[in-house]
């Protein structure tokens, strides 16, 4: 998006002025629209791809798979080994460390990844003696997180604002993964069959993102790990790979506990409502991986101007939960019933719930990137550690009486705690949490 296209006459007169001037602006403008179109193709074919699965396999047999998954995903921080953010400031602010820090950045995700599939089936094998689908399906899902350590390419595409080569990867990995399932739908292949098409997906999607970089920066073999930035990185990132289990314990213990309490069928129904409310998670995302190099540059700038950039990323982020929670709230049960079946009706009153948890997702990944500026990783792991303490002691309490909806309640406070409550408990966090508040009640997005 280097010209105007035309694209300006669409959009309010201060921001209009922003694109005409700011070659900086108009470049983040086009990084949003990439990723966007990435999570439009990749969430839309998703659900679809969704809805005929919950159909083809049933509540259980969904269920089953979804509660798979959601236990895999509890050891996924291993993997990430809390870097991600981390990286993309490294890169911003040592451009010319950029293959020292990819380098180191890879080898420490990959031996994350190890321990998280060792951890996982090890788990499983405990939890699970008797069941083998069970246990095959997790260790397939635990085998996909090896490929997450490619994933340091896109930071290096994020530093620069240029993700439309991860978006690439991406689409072309879901298609090829989209037409698999579709076929496999058809000929009615086994429930393990699908497990190995989504981890042949992670697959597809780290040997093309490898493949572009080759092709725009250079030969992998240019990364050059480091014991020196590994010790940096991993100063800065260790309280992001608890807070990242933790995190996962507070948004996936949900299925794992009700899969325990109330069985795999009354998982296959709340997945539904999860799938469906989790489809807008993308637009946070999306925004801070965005927007994060130049709140990081604002922070180093001046503090009147990082407070103004970040009160404007509130509000982005209010606004868009509004913007999804009210329609579903009015649409979502219908939908349910229509797109899903019959067998999924109960989980539409949990959708309109649901999904006014977003708000407070949208909030939470914002204020992440606030704590990362800070290189306040420290605070962010107390405060999602005390979301997820809430959500186990709700869920304990309210699924046998419940089921799914006792989860869904669960974690609406739990998410609404983590992110905008806690802020409130700890002095360094309270200004943030009065932003977050007058974001909540006039989210102006410019």
């Amino acid at each position: 998006m280097n010209g105007d296209l035309g694209i300006s006459r669409f959009l309010p007169g201060n921001v209009r002025t922003r694109w005409s001037e700011s070659p900086s602006f108009r470049a983040v403008f086009g990084n949003i629209a990439w990723l966007f179109f990435d999570k439009v193709v990749r969430m839309g074919g998703g659900l679809a791809l969704g809805m005929l699965l919950a159909r083809f396999l049933g509540p259980t047999d969904f269920g089953l798979l979804a509660y798979t998954g959601a236990f895999v995903s509890l050891f996924a921080a291993l993997a990430a080994m809390g870097l991600d953010s981390i990286v993309v400031r490294e890169i911003v602010r040592r451009p010319d460390e950029t293959d020292e820090i990819l380098g180191t950045a890879f080898a420490l995700k990959l031996c994350g990844a190890v321990a998280a599939f060792l951890l996982s089936v090890a788990t499983a094998q405990l939890m699970h003696p008797g069941e083998g689908v069970t246990r095959a399906l997790i260790a397939i899902g635990a085998l996909s997180l090896t490929f997450v350590s490619f994933d340091v390419i896109d930071f290096r595409f994020q530093a620069e604002v240029s993700s439309r080569y991860t978006v690439w990867a991406r689409c072309l990995a879901f298609c090829v993964a989209f037409c698999v399932k579709l076929y496999l739908i058809l000929v009615g292949a086994p429930l393990l069959a699908f497990g190995w098409a989504t981890a042949g997906e992670a697959l597809c999607a780290a040997l093309a993102m490898a493949g572009f970089y080759r092709w725009r920066n250079g030969a992998l073999r240019r990364w050059r790990p480091s014991r020196t930035c590994a010790r940096r990185l991993l100063n800065d990132s260790w309280p992001l790979v608890i807070s990242g289990v933790v995190i996962m314990v507070y948004m996936r213990i949900d299925q794992v506990m009700l899969g325990h309490l109330s069985g795999a069928r009354e998982v296959g129904i709340y997945a539904v409502s999860v799938a469906v409310a989790e489809a807008a998670y993308f637009v946070p995302i999306v925004m801070v991986n965005t927007l994060f190099p130049g709140i990081v540059e604002a922070h180093g700038t001046s503090d009147d101007l990082f407070h103004r950039e970040l009160q404007r990323l509130y509000n982005l982020m209010a606004l868009a939960g509004y913007a999804v929670a009210v329609p579903v709230t009015l649409l979502g049960g219908w939908a349910i019933r229509i797109f899903y079946g019959p067998a999924y009706a109960a989980a539409g009153p949990m959708l309109t719930v649901l999904v006014w948890a977003g708000l407070f997702v949208n909030l939470g990944v914002a204020r992440s990137a606030f704590l990362t500026a800070r290189n306040w990783t420290r605070l962010h792991l107390v405060t999602v550690f005390l979301g997820a303490v809430i959500n186990v002691v709700l869920n304990l309490l309210l699924i046998p009486a419940l089921g799914g909806m006792g989860a869904v309640i669960a974690s609406c406070v739990a998410y609404w705690f983590a992110a905008h409550g806690a802020c409130f408990l700890f002095a360094p966090l309270r200004e943030t949490g009065w932003m977050m508040t007058r974001a909540l009640l006039f989210p102006r997005p410019w």
